[in-house]
């Protein structure tokens, strides 16, 4: 489906501004956590957080052995997802790439990601670092409506 056919959209119905990939590439770039999505054999969906760093083109996570190391190794196709939002403003973006991932198994490329990635957020006994080369990547932004701040009911009473 053609991201700028709008005609599945009801009337009068919103979907925010599409964006580029040089637009979406920027929001990455200034991201740190993300989630990424891969299928199980019994059709089950998997999605976890994970901290990332944007290379060149591709985006790079550490992960420790479990099920999106095997996903990765499998060469099943993953899909990763970026967003940010303000509800009271009701404004945000997202981000969705899909594509195929790789193990990075280059010591110098290792050494290299490390350094841009830092110290990872959880501790892991035997890091790998995965490279996501995205084949398809769409995004959209809500921008800001007329009217005001927006008060979200909390969950107390």
């Amino acid at each position: 489906m053609d991201p700028a056919d709008r005609s599945h959209a009801f009337p009068g119905e919103s979907h925010g501004e599409i964006l580029d990939r040089d637009a979406c590439m920027a929001l990455l770039s200034a991201a740190v956590i993300g989630r990424v999505a891969w299928p199980h054999p019994d059709g089950r969906v998997e999605v976890i957080p994970v901290n990332f760093v944007v290379d060149g083109d591709d985006l790079v996570f550490r992960t420790a052995r479990g099920g999106k190391l095997t996903a990765v190794e499998r060469g099943v196709p993953v899909s990763f997802e970026v967003d940010d939002v303000e509800p009271a403003l009701r404004v945000g973006w997202s981000v969705l790439l899909s594509g195929h991932a790789e193990i990075v198994d280059d010591a110098e490329q290792v050494r290299r990601l490390e350094a841009l990635l830092g110290a990872p957020w959880v501790a892991m006994t035997e890091p790998v670092f995965v490279r996501l080369r995205p084949g398809t990547i769409s995004g959209r932004r809500l921008p800001l409506h007329p009217g005001g701040v927006s008060v979200q009911p909390g969950g107390d009473g």
